[in-house]
């Protein structure tokens, strides 16, 4: 006669396996227990006039704001009269003759060009004060038709 197939792992296996079936009934049962306060009526969420979660229902006779739908503005707003100058004013930040480029600074808003010898009208060199026009590049804005003042 042989062995019997059952092994000590195996057994163990099988002893956790119904004991999880068992904490997953009782479980079960404290939901259906539990779950008598009114089902999904109790899962719903509001949100109040500021924004808030809440689990109470809006007043209906609270406070509205009226909003005038002409005043609501859609898309970009309109440039103001004087935004459109082409040409800025900067100081050259960076230079390098070797390698053909460098930056740029704006003066009024600090921000920095990317500029290329090719976008040069006349040569230039670190600490020039420049006019310049930008133009969208490759990988952001750069400076173009460079001069110095």
């Amino acid at each position: 006669m042989g062995r019997s197939q059952e092994t000590f792992n195996k057994k163990e296996k099988e002893k956790k396996k119904r004991k999880k079936k068992e904490e997953k009934a009782k479980k079960k049962e404290e939901r259906k227990q539990t779950s008598g306060d009114g089902g999904w009526e109790s899962m719903i969420a509001y949100v109040d006039a500021n924004g808030q979660i809440t689990d109470t229902p809006p007043d209906p006779t609270g406070k509205k704001e009226e909003i005038d739908p002409d005043s609501i503005v859609l898309g970009i707003p309109k440039k103001e009269e004087g935004d459109d100058d082409p040409i800025k004013q900067g100081k050259v930040e960076y230079f390098n003759h070797d390698k053909g480029f460098g930056f740029i600074k704006e003066n009024d808003s600090q921000e920095k060009y990317f500029v290329h010898i090719n976008g040069l009208k006349q040569p230039i060199t670190e600490g020039d004060k420049v006019s310049f026009e930008i133009e969208k590049g490759m990988k952001g804005w750069n400076a173009v038709n460079v001069e110095k003042k």
